[in-house]
C-alpha cells in the first residue's frame, strides 16, 4: 500500500439557511462525519444521487467552502485551519475539474491563455515563452494539437473543451485531481474517450484521483475503491471488486442493479426505490434510508446505524448488513 496522500476525518458541513417565512434559521445537513483516506496513486470513486453531498465534500477538501467541523490532512498537517496566504500550495497540488465544460472556460479568452493563467497566478516558470511552451505541451498531452493554443472555446466540441480543462489542471503538475462529474455532460462515446484519457494520464503522470459521479458504471471503470454516499453520509465503502461482489447496503444494491448489462439476454432484476430522498432540513432520527429501503425493519426507524467494518477495507452503515 502506498503512503497516504490525503486523509479526511469527521468532515461535516451544515449550511445555516435563513428562513424568512418563520423568521428563524434552519440547518441543511450537506455532509455529516465523513472519514476516508486517499493513498498515493489510488483512485477513490464517490457515488450517490443528487443531494447526497458528493460535490460539497469535494469543495470542503479544497477549502472552497468552510467546513462546520472535521479535518483534512494533507502532507501530514490539517489544511483547514490554514489562512489563505499559507494555502497557496493547495491550489497548486490539488486541482479540480468541474462538470460543465462550456461554463468552465471564458469565451473571450483563447484556450492557451486560459491554460497559462494558473502559471501566472502562482509565479511558475520564468517567462511568457516558457509558459506558452508548457501550455502547448499540455494540449498535446490531453490529445489536442499544440496549435489549438490560439483558438477560442467556441471552436471546440464539448469533449475537446473538457480536454482543455484537464490541460489547465495538469499545467500546475498537481498530485491529486478531483473530478466532479467530469464526464456527465458529455455524450456516451465521448465519455469513454475522456475516461480512457484519465486512465492513461494516471499511468503516465502518476496521478491520484478523487472521482465523483452519480453513475456507478463510470465509477466502477476508473476506481480502486468506491464510496457510496446517501443524504450526506457514507453508507458503504469498499474496494471496487469487493463492493460489486459482496454488496451489503440496500442503497448500494439498488444503484448496482440499474447498471445496464452488456449481455442483452442476461436476466437482471432491478431494484426500484420508491419515494424521494428525505428533506436535508429535517434529518430522520434513525436510518436515513429507512423511508425508501425495500428491506427496512422497525428498528431502522429509530436507531441511527454507525459505519462499521465487516471485513478489512469494507465498511457499511446498516443495522442488518448481510442479513437481508
Amino acid at each position: 500500500m502506498q503512503p497516504k496522500m490525503l486523509e479526511v476525518k469527521g468532515l461535516t458541513k451544515h449550511f445555516n439557511i435563513s428562513n424568512k417565512l418563520f423568521g428563524k434559521p434552519v440547518l441543511l445537513h450537506a455532509v455529516d462525519d465523513v472519514n476516508l483516506a486517499i493513498h498515493q496513486g489510488q483512485t477513490i470513486g464517490i457515488v450517490g444521487e443528487s443531494g447526497s453531498g458528493k460535490s460539497t465534500l469535494a469543495r470542503l477538501i479544497l477549502k472552497l467552502i468552510q467546513a462546520t467541523s472535521g479535518s483534512v490532512f494533507y502532507g501530514g498537517r490539517d489544511i483547514l485551519p490554514l489562512p489563505e496566504r499559507d494555502s497557496r500550495f493547495i491550489r497548486r497540488e490539488l486541482q479540480m475539474i468541474f462538470q460543465d465544460p462550456y461554463a468552465s472556460l471564458d469565451p473571450r479568452i483563447k484556450v492557451g491563455e486560459a491554460i497559462v493563467e494558473p502559471l501566472k497566478v502562482h509565479g511558475l516558470l520564468s517567462g511568457r515563452k516558457e509558459r506558452k511552451e508548457r501550455a502547448r505541451q499540455m494540449l498535446e498531452t490531453v490529445g489536442l494539437q499544440a496549435a489549438a493554443y490560439d483558438n477560442y472555446p467556441h471552436e471546440f466540441s464539448g469533449g475537446q473543451r473538457q480536454r482543455v480543462n484537464i490541460a489547465r489542471a495538469l499545467v500546475m503538475n498537481p498530485k491529486l485531481l478531483i473530478c466532479d462529474e467530469a464526464v456527465s455532460a458529455l455524450d456516451v462515446s465521448v465519455q469513454a474517450q475522456i475516461l480512457n484519457l484519465f486512465y492513461q494520464l494516471k499511468e503516465d503522470l502518476h496521478l491520484t484521483y478523487l472521482f465523483i459521479s452519480h453513475d456507478l458504471s463510470v465509477v466502477k471503470f476508473v476506481s480502486d475503491t468506491i464510496v457510496v454516499m446517501y443524504l450526506g453520509e457514507v453508507v458503504e465503502m469498499a474496494p471496487t471488486e469487493r463492493l460489486f461482489g459482496n454488496t451489503l447496503h440496500p442503497y448500494a444494491r439498488a444503484l448496482i442493479s440499474i447498471i445496464p448489462d452488456p449481455d442483452p439476454t442476461a436476466a437482471k432484476q432491478r431494484i426500484l426505490l420508491d419515494g424521494e430522498i428525505p428533506n436535508a432540513f429535517d434529518i430522520p432520527k434513525g436510518c436515513r434510508f429507512y423511508s425508501r429501503c425495500p428491506v427496512a425493519r422497525d428498528a431502522c426507524r429509530d436507531t441511527h446505524p454507525k459505519l462499521t467494518p465487516v471485513e478489512p477495507g469494507h465498511l457499511v452503515r446498516c443495522l442488518f448488513a448481510g442479513e437481508v
